[in-house]
């Protein structure tokens, strides 16, 4: 059971499904009229009775949404071509899916912002003794589903399908790879804005075996370095709040906390609220 990405309107690009239960508006095209787009997302999410409406907009169209019962929840300065700001708003549909949030994780996630300083001092003296560090491609692209399967019950997008990792490499999304012995143990993927000079860090898998190795903070040192050389200059990801792990990876390399997405994912066999870091580069 996978959400559907579609068009709406001109060109803008939402995500919808009973897995996730909501719409997400990825991008709203400069071409569209937030207004019609907000009609028209509010009747898809009632006619599918979705329970949360999510949408990653630039700043100018904040005011639009926010009047039409929009929530902010996340915000990135400087995220389009490194001047107007992105908005993460959503509308709840549900009393239910706004209220659940896992309190005892902010908890963590409170503790883990007052040590940030003390683990980016951590993150660079990471050891690489043995482990190969490369951009994947198309020749990887089963290796990289083995890998996905392994690790997650669930996700929002259908990262163990072959078909959509071969078709997410040709429409651009770049996936890197750690490797020991020669064989593939852990990756992460930047799907890129080339536009806006944004990328969302993404995807993020440790085989359990190679865990406990520093494996995501090299992979996302390496991925930075591969983004800034393309010109990219506002990273962002999307994290879980439960992830203590993932967490720790972006404080550690500077990434800074913006705002928490409540219920808003369904990965690792349930609904989870997400937390959205970011950095410029």
């Amino acid at each position: 059971m996978q959400d559907k990405i579609e068009k709406i309107g001109n060109a803008s690009i939402i995500q919808h499904g009973q897995l996730n239960k909501r719409v997400y508006l990825m991008k709203l095209d400069s071409t569209d009229c937030p207004s019609t787009i907000i009609q028209n997302i509010n009747k898809l999410a009632r006619e599918n009775k979705y329970t949360k409406i999510f949408c990653k907009i630039p700043a100018s169209a904040a005011p639009l949404f926010l009047a039409n019962g929009f929530l902010p929840e996340a915000q990135i300065p400087a995220f389009y071509n490194s001047e107007e700001a992105a908005f993460f708003v959503s509308k709840f549909l549900s009393s239910d899916r706004l209220l659940e949030i896992e309190t005892d994780r902010l908890s963590d996630l409170s503790k883990l912002l007052n040590e940030q300083k003390s683990m980016s001092m951590g993150a660079k003296s990471t050891r690489t003794e043995g482990i190969t560090l490369r951009r994947l491609d198309k020749a990887d692209y089963e290796q990289i589903t083995e890998i996905y399967r392994e690790v997650f019950v669930t996700y929002p997008f259908p990262i163990y399908n072959p078909g959509f990792i071969l078709k997410s490499i040709e429409d651009g999304t770049q996936y890197y790879g750690a490797e020991i012995d020669g064989k593939l143990v852990a990756l992460a993927s930047a799907e890129i804005d080339k536009k806006g000079k944004n990328a969302e860090m993404t995807d993020f898998a440790t085989l359990p075996q190679f865990r406990g190795r520093s494996l995501a903070v090299l992979l996302l040192g390496e991925i930075e370095k591969a983004m800034k050389v393309q010109g990219i200059t506002t990273l962002y990801t999307i994290a879980r709040l439960n992830s203590v792990g993932m967490n720790k990876t972006f404080l550690k390399m500077n990434y800074c906390y913006s705002g928490t997405l409540i219920k808003n994912t369904h990965i690792a066999g349930k609904i989870e609220s997400m937390n959205v870091l970011y950095k410029h580069i």
